[in-house]
């Protein structure tokens, strides 16, 4: 943990306990969540990592979109989304992720969509856990 993370206010604490890897379970310490995990590819019920990363940044990405909006004085509409696509590669250097967050902004103007979109990358904590780990494109519809 750096310097900065130790002084910081822990806000919450997400809890799981997961058995069986990919083909598993994962259950939080409350019961809320509370589900089967697959590989992908595979049929059946469940879920995956890259699925549930993509659930909770894209959750967590509109929120930091919120703030943003606000800093620039835009109200965002009920019908804002956030698209995120987790990708599992494989290269030289073994296992690693990519991802692309496509967001729906209806009725704000692109530019101050962008802006806003540009803003929410650099507040939200998943946005900047990634930063400089992985290839992150950002798009606005």
């Amino acid at each position: 943990m750096t310097a900065a993370a130790t002084e910081a206010k822990v806000l919450y604490t997400g809890r799981t306990h997961t058995t069986g890897g990919r083909t598993g379970a994962s259950r939080s310490d409350d019961g809320r969540l509370d589900i089967a995990l697959t590989r992908f590819g595979t049929v059946g019920q469940g879920t995956n990592p890259e699925q549930l990363f993509a659930a909770g940044w894209s959750a967590c990405f509109m929120g930091a979109m919120a703030r943003a909006a606000q800093a620039v004085g835009v109200r965002l509409p009920e019908d804002l989304a956030v698209d995120a696509e987790v990708d599992l590669v494989q290269g030289p250097g073994g296992f690693a992720l990519a991802a692309r967050l496509k967001v729906s902004v209806p009725g704000v103007e692109h530019a101050k969509a962008l802006a806003i979109v540009e803003g929410a990358h650099q507040l939200c904590p998943y946005s900047r856990a990634t930063r400089g780990n992985i290839q992150v494109d950002l798009s606005v519809a």
